[in-house]
C-alpha cells in the first residue's frame, strides 16, 4: 500500500511562491507517475501538473503553464509542485496522486491519493 503525505500549503500574497511537497512511502515509488491536482471551493478538483515515473516527462495545465513546474526525486521518493507568480485563482486544496499506470491528466485514473494541503494566495 503507497502513503502520500502533502505538505508546503500556506497562506501566502499573490505574486509570491511557494514549493509543495509530497512525501510517499510503501511501494515502489520510482515506477509511479504522479501528479498534482487541486480543488477549490465549490468547484471540480482539476488537473494541475503530472510527472512520468522517470522525471522524463511532465505536463502542465494552460492555467499553471509558466508558473509552476512538477518535479521529482525517485531517491528521496518525493514529489514537489514549485509555484511561482501564485494569483488568487490559485487558492485551492492541492492533493498529491500516483499510479503505476501511465501518466496521466485524468484523475480517474491515479489509485493513490494523499490527504491535501491548503494554498490560500490573498489578493
Amino acid at each position: 500500500q503507497v502513503q502520500l503525505v502533502e505538505s508546503g500549503g500556506r497562506l501566502v500574497q499573490a505574486g509570491g511562491s511557494l514549493r509543495l511537497s509530497c512525501a510517499a512511502s510503501g511501494g515502489t515509488f520510482s515506477s509511479f507517475a504522479m501528479a498534482w491536482f487541486r480543488q477549490a471551493p465549490g468547484k471540480e478538483r482539476e488537473f494541475v501538473a503530472a510527472i512520468s515515473w522517470s522525471g522524463g516527462s511532465t505536463f502542465h495545465a494552460d492555467s499553471v503553464k509558466g508558473r509552476f513546474t512538477i518535479s521529482r526525486d525517485n531517491a528521496k521518493k518525493m514529489v514537489y509542485l514549485q509555484m511561482n507568480s501564485l494569483k488568487p485563482e490559485d487558492t485551492a486544496v492541492y492533493y498529491c496522486a500516483g499510479d503505476q499506470g501511465p501518466v496521466t491528466s485524468r484523475s480517474r485514473l491515479y489509485d493513490y491519493w494523499g490527504q491535501g494541503t491548503q494554498v490560500t494566495v490573498s489578493s
